[in-house]
């Protein structure tokens, strides 16, 4: 009788660690992993839609879709149950969790992705939850509601928002606008070499940061309520000029660099 307590219990208490990988989601869970693998054109593009759980996608060298995931309800039947469609062919991939019309299970699923490396990372989804991506091309579309995005070595226009976390991008090369916005959480852009583009970033309670290539033609529009903004770029100021708001011109001038904050500061680097 021993035994077929204790079992119970030990199997329990492992799936309420395997749970630990997923955000802002307390109390004792159970999960269920899943795998799929398709095959996918070098340059295809892909779409997620889940909530309750992060979304990484990285790049490889295979003309292939691998996605590793995992399910997490308040009980073992719940996390079986948690629907995951993968809609494929040999172009584009999309896969989306379903989310149930109860909404009080404490459900939710996350992703680790791979992609051939110039694959269209074209719409990613998440809620309380970080999207984190290497490798891929835009037009990106990232949005979350609670959690950091991260994306680092993207080629081409992104859109990410997010309402409770840290934006950072790392852009390897960008062929249309950028436009980055979070409530809460600081805002980091590097931007590619032979830049040309537009480029809006916005947040309300944390500082921007733009790191810029040597040379670089552009407008610049930066505004901050409560801090200070710095800029280690020569420039050519004309309109209002103070602690908290600098309108300048960047070589030749160009497409409009717009950052702006409520309380933080802004520093433009190089």
């Amino acid at each position: 009788m021993r035994t077929k307590l204790v079992l119970p219990i030990l199997s329990a208490a492992l799936l309420s660690l395997a749970a630990c990988d997923f955000e802002d989601m307390g109390g004792m869970h159970y999960t269920r992993d899943f795998h799929y693998n398709y095959p996918l054109a070098s340059n295809g593009k892909l779409s997620v839609e889940t909530f309750n759980g992060v979304i990484e996608v990285s790049g490889w060298d295979q003309d292939a879709v691998d996605i590793s995931g995992t399910k997490q309800g308040r009980t073992q039947q719940a996390a079986d149950e948690l629907e995951v469609t993968v809609d494929h062919s040999a172009n584009a991939v999309s896969v989306r969790v379903l989310r149930p019309s109860d909404r009080h299970q404490n459900l939710g699923a996350r992703f680790i992705i791979k992609v051939p490396r110039h694959a269209v990372l074209d719409r990613l989804v998440s809620s309380n939850g970080a999207i984190r991506t290497t490798d891929g091309v835009g037009p990106a579309r990232f949005r979350t509601s609670n959690g950091a995005i991260q994306v680092s070595g993207l080629a081409g226009s992104l859109e990410a928002q997010t309402s409770n976390g840290r934006v950072s991008a790392n852009l390897l090369k960008a062929d249309g606008p950028i436009r980055v916005e979070t409530s809460n959480g600081s805002v980091e852009i590097t931007l590619p070499d032979q830049f040309d583009e537009e480029v809006r970033a916005h947040t309300s309670n944390g500082s921007v940061t733009l790191r810029v290539p040597g040379a670089l033609n552009a407008r610049i529009a930066a505004r901050t309520s409560n801090g200070k903004i710095s800029s280690d770029l020569d420039m050519r100021t004309n309109g209002e000029i103070s602690r908290n708001r600098l309108e300048g011109v960047i070589g030749a001038g160009g497409p409009l660099i717009d950052l702006t904050t409520s309380n933080g500061g802004i520093r433009i680097t190089k």
